[in-house]
C-alpha cells in the first residue's frame, strides 16, 4: 500500500496490480479513522486483512476470525511483486511451485484462486483465450463468453491436471469451499516479512 518515493518503488505499479487493484482509498480512510481514536496500535496490515473478510462477507462469500497483531512492512519492491505475483498466464506448475514457496498447498492455491469470482480482469489478461484463438475454445462458445471468461492461470486448474479433483470437489459442495477458503486466507495471512513496525498511514513509512 505505500506509495513511490525516493526510496521506494511502490508495488501498486507491479503488473499485476497496476490499472487492477483498486480500494486503496478505503484502506487509507479506515487507518486514519482508527488512528484518531487509538493512535500506533492498528497496523495497516491488519486493518487491509480485516477489510478482505468483510468484503468476503458483503457479498455472501465465507468469513473467518481475523487473527490481529501483523505489523507494516518497511519497504515495498515493485520487482519482487512482479516475480511474486502469479500472472494470468502462469502455468500450473509454477503456480504450485509459487504458492509452496509461501507455505501454501495446491488446496489452498485453488480455493484463494475462487477469489477471482469478484471484482473485473482486465481485457490484456483473457482477451488471447477468446479472439483469435481456435486452439481451446470454440468459436461460438467464445462469442458468448468475451464478457465474462476465466483467465488462463483460473482454466489451469481445470485442464486435465492435479487439481482437477479439487475444483470437481468444491463446484459440488460450496460449503467445502467455503471452509477450505476461509482457511487458507488464515494461512495466507500468517506469512511474515522480517522488518515491520505499524505506520501512522498505509501510504508512507512515517513510524508510530
Amino acid at each position: 500500500m505505500l506509495d513511490n518515493s525516493p526510496s521506494i518503488d511502490s508495488e501498486k505499479f507491479s503488473f499485476s496490480n497496476n490499472n487492477s487493484i483498486r480500494g486503496f482509498e478505503v484502506i487509507d480512510d479506515a487507518k486514519a479513522q482508527v488512528e484518531s481514536i487509538c493512535p500506533g496500535v492498528v497496523s495497516c496490515a491488519d486493518i487491509a486483512a480485516v477489510a478482505a473478510r468483510d468484503a468476503s462477507v458483503a457479498v455472501g462469500g465465507p468469513s473467518w476470525t481475523v487473527r490481529l497483531g501483523r505489523r507494516d512492512s518497511t519497504t515495498a519492491s515493485r520487482s519482487l511483486a512482479d516475480s511474486d505475483i502469479p500472472r494470468a498466464t502462469t502455468s500450473l506448475v509454477n503456480l504450485i511451485g509459487m504458492f509452496g514457496g509461501k507455505g501454501l498447498s495446491e488446496r489452498d492455491m485453488v480455493a484463494l484462486s475462487g477469489s477471482h469470482t469478484i471484482g473485473q480482469a482486465r481485457c490484456v489478461t483473457f482477451r488471447g483465450r477468446i479472439y483469435d484463438n481456435s486452439s481451446d475454445i470454440d468459436a461460438g462458445f467464445a462469442s458468448t463468453r468475451r464478457r465474462n471468461c476465466p483467465s488462463a492461470s483460473d482454466q489451469v486448474l481445470f485442464s486435465g491436471q492435479s487439481t482437477d479433483s479439487i475444483v470437481t470437489e468444491y463446484s459440488r459442495n460450496p460449503s467445502l469451499f467455503s471452509s477450505d477458503f476461509a482457511a487458507a486466507m488464515l494461512r495466507m495471512g500468517r506469512y511474515r516479512t522480517t522488518d515491520w513496525f505499524s505506520r501512522r498511514d498505509t501510504k508512507g513509512l512515517q513510524c508510530c
